[in-house]
């Protein structure tokens, strides 16, 4: 398919983050963006600001004139379920219909193309080896699953020849990519409710390996049993950081890397999940070329993401943090950051479980990283593109938890809940739709 020849992109599912993403990157190189969503989010209303025509009622009616002409390409996200009037349309008069992987597939095929693959830490490590590149005057465009706070935007650059994109394990996407430097930060057990098990997760995740016909050019965690050249944090590996110290909210550090070591790196977000992303940034960027006082400077100038670890509040009283968090993983690596952080302080955490599935496959180990919290308030658990199971609820995960400062709270009662506390330290985490009620709970914080 040659994307010049195409005028119109039709989004299903557009404001999804990925999505939108690619709608951004349409419409700066002049297609015509339209789209359908299921519910206005804060993210349709920026795209429909942007001049972008959207809808939220799945009526073919509502799909603008000018669609219905053989140039308009049709982007579908997999969470659209298969009875939908307008993807069914679509395909019944044989359009040019498309998953979003198989997009970000042709046009990685045509640029030099970064990947950031793993359960965890793709949003974080891809936005900033973007704002490294981009900040190094590179001709790039990062597509990303996050709003990157330098951008106010999950799109990072315009550029023609040099893509960066989060290379996603869901549905086995990241086999339509085309890497030439790569990365797989992490390869934990997730969406069991597509792989089934652990070892057909890690299966596909070698499968993306081999993608990567140079070794060199591949980028793992030191313990990850690939080829690939190692990161690792103060224990041996092809690029390497230490003297790690915390000053002024920074971590500063150095990097050994194959030809060098860089000294006084600094970096602002926290926990050591965190530092490894960028070593992990950082690496890819030096095997590019990207000069290594470039590489310094954006690392000391990226703000973060939205719902990547955010200070909402943070003063001498109360401090309150939201994350995307939504595997015990990463859970973890909240506690650990918070910890660090903020040492004998009392922490509330407020969870929303994402996905029923997750929630059944690893409720053991949930149940363990929301116990290590001082105080924890569970909200039901968001269905996301699925239907309820039985006996998988919130209050079967509440039981399992070992913390007897524990509650189940509807989300109409969880302001009044979070102002109960006495916690001085509070963060929510979810991937669902808690991150809509954030803005809600900082006013009332405030």
């Amino acid at each position: 398919m040659n994307l010049n020849q195409i005028h119109n992109v039709y989004f299903i599912g557009i404001g999804g983050i990925g999505m939108s993403a690619l709608a951004r990157y349409f419409q700066n190189i002049g297609k015509n963006v339209s789209g359908y969503d299921k519910t206005p989010t804060t993210l349709t209303d920026e795209l429909i600001a942007g001049g972008m025509n959207i809808h939220f009622e799945d009526n073919i009616g509502l799909i603008p004139a000018e669609y219905y002409v053989e140039n308009t390409l049709v982007i579908i996200t997999p969470a659209v379920p298969v009875s939908h009037l307008e993807w069914n349309y679509f395909l019944e008069r044989d359009y040019v219909v498309k998953k979003r992987a198989e997009v970000l597939g042709i046009i990685t095929k045509d640029t030099f193309c970064f990947a950031v693959a793993g359960t965890h830490g793709k949003t974080t490590t891809s936005s900033i080896l973007g704002h490294i590149l981009y900040e190094s005057g590179a001709d790039v465009t990062a597509f990303l699953g996050g709003i990157v706070e330098n951008y106010h935007s999950n799109l990072i650059g315009s550029g023609k020849t040099i893509t960066v994109v989060e290379a996603d394990e869901f549905d086995r996407s990241f086999l339509h990519l085309y890497p030439n430097i790569a990365c797989i930060t992490s390869m934990d057990a997730d969406h069991l409710d597509i792989y089934g098990d652990a070892t057909a997760i890690e299966d596909t995740f070698k499968e993306f390996a081999d993608k990567v016909e140079d070794k060199t050019k591949l980028f793992v965690p030191k313990g990850l049993p690939l080829e690939a050249l190692t990161i690792g944090i103060e224990e041996e590996s092809t690029f390497k950081a230490f003297n790690i110290r915390i000053e002024n909210g920074f971590y500063v550090f150095d990097v050994q890397t194959p030809s060098e070591i860089i000294k006084n790196l600094q970096f602002g977000l926290p926990g050591r999940h965190n530092l490894m992303n960028a070593l992990m940034a950082l690496a890819m960027a030096k095997t590019y070329g990207t000069p290594t006082e470039s590489i310094a400077k954006a690392l000391a100038s990226f703000k973060g993401i939205q719902r990547r670890f955010s200070y909402q509040i943070k003063s001498n009283n109360l401090v309150y943090i939201d994350d995307y968090a939504h595997h015990p993983t990463e859970i973890n690596a909240v506690y650990q950051a918070v910890s660090e952080l903020y040492p004998n302080q009392k922490v509330l955490a407020v969870f929303q479980p994402h996905l029923f599935s997750r929630t059944k496959d690893f409720a053991d180990d949930f149940a363990k990283s929301l116990s290590q919290f001082d105080e924890v308030i569970l909200l039901d658990i968001y269905p996301a593109r699925e239907l309820p199971m039985e006996g998988i609820t919130s209050s079967w995960l509440l039981s399992k938890m070992e913390n007897n400062n524990k509650k189940l709270v509807s989300k109409d009662a969880l302001i009044s809940a979070i102002l109960k506390s006495d916690a001085k330290i509070i963060v929510t985490i979810g991937a669902g739709d808690i991150g809509e009620l954030v803005p809600k709970i900082k006013e009332a914080l405030l």
